[in-house]
């Protein structure tokens, strides 16, 4: 059993820093400095990849024109359209205001009708920067790392700042890395640093890459319980190895 935040970080090569992840059911931020998951710093944000497939899902419905093909349209299709024609706007306000941004996109389902998404693209994603879209009365994901960021010792916070690993499939929006960026620098405005994020093009499996390097480290094997100790020691041994 490892957290998810040291195994992002692990999948970058590193074993300080504040990972984010965004993934299907939850999203959380960890701040980790020597190998140590630093609790007092952890946030959690009930937001993620699920609830962004249902308001996708919902703003569609708001077209007419789209409501037929919406109907033959399973979960894992509603996923991948997700996936392939939707971005996080980095001037949210703005896109909004401008006619004919962003250019369409065009998506066909498993039955062979064709949706067209609009504003949905980028509308899409927006709630793990506005929570409030969705009527939740919680922070967003930038700002939850901003609490974590302030929240740890300040000769921690110096590891951390420079190793920022954005992880997890709703990560991989277009236009998050940059998003994420943007929003951190702003909250840290006049504080005397810049911050840059980490976004390895593979972060949406970075945790499961982490785990498999992990365990493949000699050093790690101390931490094995055999199928051979089990047989001979049974279930206490769980409590007495770990």
């Amino acid at each position: 059993v490892a957290n998810t935040g040291f195994l992002s970080l692990c999948a970058h090569g590193r074993v300080s820093g504040l990972a984010v992840e965004a993934g299907a059911a939850v999203s959380h931020v960890t701040p980790v400095c020597g190998g140590q998951t630093l609790r007092k710093g952890t946030r959690c944000l009930g937001l993620a990849g699920d609830h962004l497939s249902k308001h996708l899902y919902q703003l569609l419905l708001q077209s007419p024109a789209e409501a037929p093909a919406l109907q033959a349209l399973t979960q894992r299709a509603l996923t991948r359209l997700k996936e392939q024609c939707c971005y996080v706007s980095l001037d949210y306000e703005g896109d909004l205001q401008e006619k004919g941004c962003p250019p369409p996109a065009r998506f066909q389902t498993p039955d062979g009708r064709w949706i067209t998404l609009g504003k949905e693209r980028f509308c899409c994603p927006e709630p793990l920067f506005r929570p409030e879209l969705l009527q939740l009365s919680c922070p967003g994901l930038h700002q939850l790392a901003g609490q974590s960021l302030r929240a740890l010792p300040r000769h921690a916070r110096r590891h951390v700042l420079g190793n920022i690993v954005l992880s997890g499939g709703s990560s991989m929006f277009l236009g998050f890395p940059e998003r994420m960026c943007l929003e951190l620098n702003l909250l840290f405005q006049g504080a005397g640093v810049h911050i840059e994020v980490l976004a390895n093009p593979k972060r949406g499996t970075a945790a499961w890459a982490g785990g498999s390097m992990a365990a493949s480290l000699t050093s790690f094997q101390h931490a094995w319980m055999t199928k051979g100790e089990y047989q001979e020691h049974g279930a206490q041994l769980v409590h007495m190895k770990f």
